[in-house]
């Protein structure tokens, strides 16, 4: 993901709403050097495993839907990620392709057993259509004829994920630059890693290029820890719960930033160690850390990326 990871680099390079802490990062680093998670990919029994096919089609689709909880206080993840396990083990059709491209919104609601219209409902709906659509016009209906054709390379598969289904094409522009971000074709590649134990459909040789997950939790976590440092301007738009449009020069900064920070921590925790610590790994860590801490203040954006 060498693409995301220098567009991020350039990003920070020039940021003025988000900094990076040179000192924080070698604090962090130092804290964290001998306490790096192993990951443990369904923890908490959230997911749908079979060790087959059919988890691999649930990932595509649980990936393509995970994004912008936040406007719905009570909606998180879990929920998400729960409620389309149960749906497939009440019906192992449900995520066929054909069946993906006719789901309402209403439809998905009761899927998850939600009892109002989702956040970004239509966008959802929309995003599931483009998911059965493109599997079936390319992969046979099959999410698993995806993941075999991208021999066993993670990179491969962001690429394929990013040229096929358009809902994945998370970049932005920023100061007249295209920024790669990524972050949902990513975590299925990390998904499937560690749902499968790097074994089989899980198999993927570069996992090590994968980088950190933008979201709306890790940069909050980065800022509470001084690894980042907010302008008092952008800071008073996120402690007031002031929405960030998607685009913008802040939200692309925090997002950018993230990254850069997560791979420059690695970088010295390497340093320190000599061991060579995933980026997924680190979003593990610090992602565990956010969710921990319920009155974390993130930024706001209404977004299908994140």
């Amino acid at each position: 993901m060498e693409a995301v990871k220098a567009t991020a680099a350039w990003v920070a390079s020039r940021s003025s709403h988000v900094t990076l802490d040179s000192s924080g990062i070698e604090n962090f680093a130092e804290r964290i050097k001998d306490s790096i998670p192993k990951v443990e990919w369904n923890f908490e029994g959230t997911h749908y495993f079979d060790d087959g096919p059919l988890t691999v089609q649930y990932l595509l689709v649980l990936d393509a839907l995970n994004f912008c909880f936040w406007p719905d206080d009570e909606l998180n993840y879990d929920h998400l990620a729960v409620g389309l396990k149960e749906a497939l083990q009440n019906d192992s059709s449900a995520f066929d392709a054909s069946r993906l491209q006719k789901y309402t919104g209403p439809e998905l609601r009761k899927m998850l057993k939600w009892p109002r219209p989702l956040p970004l409902e239509d966008e959802r709906v929309r995003l599931l259509h483009e998911v059965g659509f493109e599997l079936e016009k390319s992969f046979d209906g099959r999410a698993e004829n995806l993941v075999k054709a991208c021999d066993k390379s993670a990179v491969k598969l962001v690429e394929l994920i990013t040229s096929h289904f358009p809902g994945f094409r998370d970049h932005s522009v920023y100061k007249g630059h295209q920024i790669f971000l990524y972050k949902r074709a990513q975590i299925f590649v990390a998904d499937l890693w560690g749902a499968f134990k790097g074994q089989g459909y899980g198999e993927l040789k570069d996992i090590e290029s994968v980088t950190m997950f933008a979201d709306y939790i890790v940069p909050a976590v980065l800022q509470q820890l001084g690894v980042l440092r907010y302008s008092p301007s952008l800071s008073d738009i996120i402690d007031s719960n002031r929405e960030i449009t998607s685009g913008t020069e802040e939200e692309v900064e925090l997002r950018a930033c993230t990254i850069h920070a997560v791979e420059e921590i690695k970088d010295s925790i390497h340093r320190k160690t000599g061991n060579q610590v995933l980026s997924v790994e680190l979003d593990l860590w610090l992602w565990a850390y956010g969710i921990a801490c319920p009155s974390l203040q993130h930024h706001r954006t209404l977004s299908i990326y994140y």
